[in-house]
């Protein structure tokens, strides 16, 4: 056989191996106790990506919102996406996308002056406005974050 055919030969092979192989999915439940029989999984791993449920501002200690309107539940959903990529030993700066969803688009810039303090490095960013967000949240945000 011939360089090229072998060649040809074996990236055909590899081609096929690396097609069929599936990567690992793993579905985490919550870290926070309260949060362990809820009927989603609060993170979903591939190989490269880690999906985050989406979080709102509720503060996982008491179970309640945290009081003081968009700015401290944009904050406090923050930390709480802080919390789970830390439990994954990422950060913040791991995060690719974003998908934001306020109760009232009139919250966008006080929303925003909260958010550009913690997501320096300016990961892709969807946002838009829905009525009737979980436990009447004025703000839920999802991520992506590359491992």
């Amino acid at each position: 056989m011939n360089k090229v055919k072998c060649f040809l030969l074996c990236l055909l092979v590899f081609t096929v191996v690396s097609c069929n192989e599936k990567s690992e999915i793993i579905f985490h439940k919550s870290h926070e106790p309260s949060r362990q029989s809820i009927p989603f999984s609060d993170a979903v791993e591939t190989e490269d990506f880690l999906f985050l449920t989406g979080q709102i501002g509720k503060d996982h200690s008491t179970g309640k919102l945290v009081e003081g309107g968009i700015a401290a539940e944009t904050i406090q959903t923050i930390e709480n996406i802080e919390a789970v990529l830390k439990h994954h030993s990422l950060s913040l700066d791991n995060v690719v996308k974003c998908t934001v969803i306020l109760s009232d688009i009139n919250d966008f810039k006080a929303f925003n002056t909260e958010y550009i303090k913690y997501f320096t490095k300016k990961p892709a960013r969807t946002t838009f406005a829905a009525a009737g967000l979980a436990a009447n949240a004025k703000i839920e945000i999802e991520v992506i974050a590359a491992k």
